[in-house]
């Protein structure tokens, strides 16, 4: 049995509806060791042939066999092994890759070798010593001749250590000189033991091989054997593998490179939008951070302050239909009445604690009296010092402890007589009120406080102790009743979980027992609208990145065709279809890092930008961009990228091989 058999070889296509046919049932045998010339004129079918016999060109009747397998049983992986393992093909117009220097076009078949990197470069350099180019290693195709670009071919070729070259007209483009070296390399190959099969329409060329076929529209009119076949070495099975991913990303590295222009500009496109969209975000955070610490300098938005609902007690007392005394003592039960009721008692305090997210409750006290300082008056409000009333606000002083007072801004400035409020610290203020005594009487409560502190605020609010106003109470009989207490919760996120179970809280009738008022609401609600216009803003700047997903893809469209030649190479050399998607998907996950990088630095330089030239007005970085929005965004880069590669990759990977060779 032949190492390699032409069973009854026919193909034929159709070109406007009239079928034409290129082979005629082609039989033939081929042994290793044989140097066959197929000689015939041009039109003839040798190419077509070949094609077949190189596993490149599938749509045929007829069988291939080679060592009694036929070709038509195997699967696709089968085929690229084939190509990968068995054949070597060396073409006319040297198919060389024009972006990859000498050395690394002849590593192409190299790459798919389980040899080592060393080992593989060391080959190359072997085959280019053998053909004569030691020297040119380094340099590109176009810089070369046409006889030293049908070298690199032969070294390509032969790389893999098939057991078959293909040699489609190798002199056809080629002056005697080269030609007479070229087929003395190709007949030293044939003496190695390999089965080496030239197409030639020259007779000087067939005549080099060992036996010479005669092929004329598409049959074979005669067959010539003019020397015997070479023996047969025996030689070591090298082992193979497919290119993978890591091979093909070298390539578009390297593709890149050569056009690095044309990727420039696509990357710098892309990475705009990338950088709008972080910049968006950053914006977004940083006026939400602003917001936030200015409201959050005056209050502490994880404090709500809880009081009771209280029915309003009307005595329906009239002057006209009581003596003095009698009107007296029903508006004191009155009053009496509305404090019980007010009253946040310790059980409610303990009630307010079980809540979950709920870290401390504390009770106070909040009326209306009056402050006298320096012979004048003034209506204020009494409040006991809770955790609401943060040390940063206290503009001036301290806090205050027993018998001590700490006062806002405007109250300040009426007692301090000038605009230098601070002139108001160290006098004493007299705070008084009516209340009803144990006795149910009326009574006059005062007492003498210190101004130790002054507040940012402009209200007319005086703090002192729950001890002092406990004090101040017990000296006329009367019964301190706390009628608030300040709940602090463990962080914002569960303030409106807390809100919500205090409102739950309902007494035998189903009424609410307790109102709540606190600025966390507020600051949710504030982020709330922030982060919608920040999505707004940023789906905006997203109108970018689908501007760059675009252009993207027009690239790699455009690189498929410029490269369909260079994809029909691959294809040949036994790289599957995985592997030319990977190509054009590694060149897209090059843009969109090397996108995702770019915008993310002009996002910092904006974000740099941006606060300094807004530093002198509000003091504080309004841009900030997070590292999440970082990582998001070099995300979505690469995701983009890599989506916009889906459709180009699938068509290059689905490209004719035959149809890619002669591709202009």
């Amino acid at each position: 049995m032949s190492f390699l058999e032409l069973r009854d070889i026919r193909k034929a296509y159709t070109l406007n509806h009239q079928e034409n046919v290129i082979l005629k049932g082609i039989n033939l045998n081929f042994d290793r060791g044989e140097f066959i010339s197929i000689l015939g004129e041009s039109g003839g079918g040798k190419s077509t042939l070949m094609n077949i016999i190189g596993g490149l060109d599938q749509h045929y009747d007829g069988d291939v066999v080679l060592d009694g397998h036929s070709l038509r049983d195997m699967n696709e992986k089968e085929m690229d092994n084939y190509r990968r393992e068995t054949v070597g093909f060396i073409f006319q117009n040297f198919n060389l890759v024009s972006y990859l220097n000498v050395l690394d076009n002849v590593m192409l078949s190299l790459k798919m070798t389980k040899q080592s990197h060393a080992d593989q470069v060391q080959a190359a350099r072997d085959l280019l010593a053998r053909v004569g180019l030691t020297d040119q290693a380094r340099q590109y195709p176009g810089e070369l001749s046409g006889g030293q670009k049908q070298r690199v071919a032969i070294a390509r070729a032969l790389a893999s250590d098939p057991d078959i070259i293909i040699a489609d007209e190798p002199t056809g483009a080629l002056d005697s000189d080269n030609t007479k070296d070229v087929m003395d390399i190709l007949y030293s190959i044939a003496s190695e033991g390999k089965l080496v099969i030239t197409v030639t329409h020259s007779q000087e060329v067939a005549d080099y091989g060992t036996r010479i076929v005669h092929l004329d529209d598409g049959q074979i009119h005669d067959e010539l054997t003019i020397g015997k076949p070479f023996d047969v070495k025996p030689k070591e099975k090298q082992r193979y593998r497919t290119l993978g991913f890591f091979q093909m990303f070298k390539m578009s590295l390297q593709h890149m490179r050569r056009m690095w222009l044309r990727y420039f500009l696509i990357i710098f496109g892309s990475s705009i939008g990338i950088s709008s969209i972080v910049v968006m975000l950053g914006l977004g955070s940083g006026i939400q951070d602003y917001m936030n610490h200015q409201i959050t300098s005056q209050v502490n938005p994880t404090d709500v302050q809880v009081t009771k609902k209280v029915k309003a007690v009307s005595t329906k007392a009239r002057k006209s239909a009581y003596t003095a005394e009698q009107y007296t003592a029903a508006v004191n039960n009155e009053q009496l009445t509305a404090e019980k009721r007010a009253h946040v008692t310790d059980a409610n305090a303990k009630q307010l604690t079980e809540i979950k997210h709920v870290t401390n409750v504390k009770r106070g006290y909040y009326g209306n009296v009056k402050a006298k300082a320096k012979s004048k008056s003034y209506n204020v409000a009494l409040q006991t010092d809770n955790p609401t009333i943060l040390k940063k606000i206290i503009k001036q002083g301290t806090r205050p402890a027993q018998n001590e007072a700490l006062i806002g801004r405007k109250l300040a400035k009426k007692i301090a007589g000038t605009k230098t409020y601070k002139k108001a610290l160290g006098q004493t203020i007299t705070v008084s009120t009516k209340m009803v005594n144990k006795k149910k009487t009326s009574v006059t409560v005062k007492q003498k406080l210190k101004i130790v502190g002054i507040t940012k605020n402009s209200d007319t609010t005086v703090v002192t102790t729950a001890g002092t106003v406990s004090a101040m109470l017990a000296k006329q009989s009367v019964v301190y009743r706390p009628n608030f207490a300040v709940i602090q919760i463990d962080k914002l996120a569960n303030v409106k979980q807390v809100e919500r179970q205090i409102k739950a809280i309902q007494t035998s009738n189903k009424k609410a027992v307790y109102n709540y008022s606190g600025i966390g609401d507020l600051i949710d609600s504030l982020n709330t609208y922030i982060r919608l216009a920040t999505n707004v803003l940023t789906g905006v700047a997203g109108i970018a990145l689908l501007v760059s997903a675009i252009m993207i893809i027009v690239v790699l469209y455009v690189s498929v065709s410029e490269r369909t030649r260079e994809i029909g190479i691959l294809r040949a050399l036994g790289a599957r279809k995985r592997d030319i998607s990977h190509l054009f998907f590694a060149e897209a996950l090059t843009i969109g890092v090397l996108a995702a990088i770019m915008g993310l630095l002009f996002g910092q330089a904006w974000q740099l930008l941006g606060n300094s030239m807004i530093a002198n007005l509000i003091h504080y970085p309004i841009v900030h961009i997070s590292a999440a929005a970082m990582v998001g965004g070099a995300a979505v880069s690469v995701i983009i990228s890599l989506l916009a590669a889906l459709a180009p990759a699938h068509m290059a990977a689905r490209l004719d091989p035959v149809e890619s060779l002669s591709h202009e």
